[in-house]
């Protein structure tokens, strides 16, 4: 297999599914990942990314004893995490906007919808290395910045009740896309269609 510019990403995978972390495994594999660990719960992935360096970590939502809502919070806020800036890619099977906006405001970098494709993990991948977004930190968020690009206001609504938001929307991949990274959809679409 050629080299790829993800062959020396130290990728750690956390899901409590063995099936799971073997297809994401597999397709990192197929990518060109050559250093891949996996653990089944976010209380293994703490203790692994005190201990080893990781470049990325590919962590499921929902884990016993620790989920990886808290693992996120504990590598953003733990003073002992050697690494709080760690991009992490968040996957899960429920795509609900509530879901989307708690891990975005946990501190993930990206967050990918069940079922998995090797074209979306990619696209993923390729957001975090090509478009880091800056960090940031307030009184109660540290992470990357959650901020929009700049667009034109068509509807002023200044001192108006904001619309209703919709909680519990489901959302597919395109819509998560446009929602965690406005700005980078088209480039990622473009990229992983072997488009320039």
């Amino acid at each position: 297999m050629a080299n790829t510019y993800v062959e020396n990403v130290i990728v750690l995978i956390v899901d409590d599914q063995e099936f799971i972390r073997n297809l994401v495994r597999e397709m990192l594999r197929v990518l060109g990942c050559a250093q891949i660990y996996d653990v089944s719960n976010g209380e293994d992935a703490w203790e692994f990314v005190k201990k080893r360096p990781v470049d990325l970590a590919i962590v499921d939502w929902y884990m016993k004893p620790t989920d990886g809502i808290e693992l996120t919070r504990r590598i953003r806020h733990e003073k002992d995490c050697p690494n709080p800036y760690l991009p992490i890619i968040m996957m899960s099977g429920v795509a609900e906007q509530a879901r989307i906006f708690g891990a975005r405001d946990s501190g993930i970098n990206e967050f990918i919808v069940k079922p998995l494709s090797a074209k979306a993990l990619f696209s993923r991948i390729q957001n975090v290395i090509e478009h880091p977004r800056q960090f940031v930190r307030t009184a109660t968020f540290f992470g990357p910045d959650r901020r929009r690009k700049a667009q034109d206001v068509k509807d002023d609504r200044r001192g108006k009740a904001p619309p209703e938001e919709a909680p519990d929307k489901d959302m597919d991949q395109d819509d998560v896309d446009a929602f965690l990274n406005p700005e980078t959809t088209e480039d990622s679409e473009k990229a992983t269609a072997g488009e320039e």
